[in-house]
């Protein structure tokens, strides 16, 4: 069976605790071999290591998410630097801009978008730092920010990259991702019957531009859609991958895979 990585799970959600175990199985008999779990907040990248610490196929990143900015410390940078320094914490995320519900749609004012959007930029820019220091690459959260976030990330393109995950942005600005050097990811957005612009992505990106993940809980892939999402539903995503790559699960295999391995080079450091 041709293994593959989940690059991006929330596995330290509350959706996992009744049945941890027997998800993991799971994800194992589906060849799914090693799993990154993502920090949204200090705790939750801290349950993202615990959980990395007490299983060899967990690994974590660690980050804060943009959406979350308002209740970010002053400075993440001491926090962050210390949680990276872990063995199995192989880069920093989720972090980048989201302007999808600004506070000025429930009520709020344009300064109050103005405050919001600076505050995002703010901890992005910190945690840009904090993995350049740290010699890691970001996993890159952007909704209805594009420009900027590809503005601020280009800055430091020649010390870090970034996987902008979930990507279902155009093929214009994939190749606008791949000029930097970053690279995309692809969910289970590309198995549903109205995600034919990701599988056109898809067939645009080349082989070892771009990796799998579930986001998980999220975004079940066809035919689990509805469904709470997890790491074994890569399978899933694999398939529809390689027929829309016109190429085996083996030769997805080897190239996500690889992929991987160059953009989290701890992947391959011995628990």
């Amino acid at each position: 069976m041709p293994a593959f990585y989940d690059t991006h799970a929330h596995l330290d959600y509350p959706e996992y605790a009744s049945d941890f175990a027997e998800m993991l199985a799971r994800a194992e008999r589906a060849g799914i071999t090693k799993i990154i779990s993502i920090g949204t907040s200090l705790d939750s990248s801290r349950r993202a290591v615990g959980l990395a610490e007490k299983h060899p196929a967990l690994y974590a990143a660690v980050g804060w998410h943009p959406s979350e900015a308002l209740h970010a410390p002053a400075d993440l940078r001491p926090a962050l630097r210390e949680l990276a320094r872990h063995p199995k914490v192989v880069a920093i995320g989720e972090t980048g801009l989201d302007y999808y519900r600004l506070p000025g749609a429930n009520g709020g004012t344009t300064a109050d978008d103005a405050h919001y959007k600076k505050r995002q930029a703010e901890i992005f820019q910190q945690q840009l730092e904090v993995a350049a220091e740290a010699g890691l690459n970001c996993i890159i959260h952007q909704r209805a920010s594009f420009e900027d976030t590809l503005a601020q990330l280009r800055v430091f393109a020649s010390k870090l990259r970034g996987v902008f995950h979930c990507f279902g942005e155009s093929i214009t600005r994939l190749e606008q991702i791949l000029e930097i050097g970053s690279l995309v990811s692809y969910t289970g957005i590309v198995t549903f019957k109205n995600g034919q612009n990701i599988r056109d992505a898809v067939a645009a990106t080349p082989q070892g531009k771009f990796m799998l993940e579930t986001d998980c809980p999220y975004l079940a892939p066809v035919p689990h859609r509805g469904q709470r999402c997890e790491p074994a539903f890569v399978k899933e995503i694999s398939e529809t991958v390689a027929t829309t790559k016109q190429c085996s699960l083996e030769e997805l295999s080897l190239a996500t895979c690889e992929t991987a391995h160059k953009f989290f080079p701890k992947l391959l450091a011995k628990n």
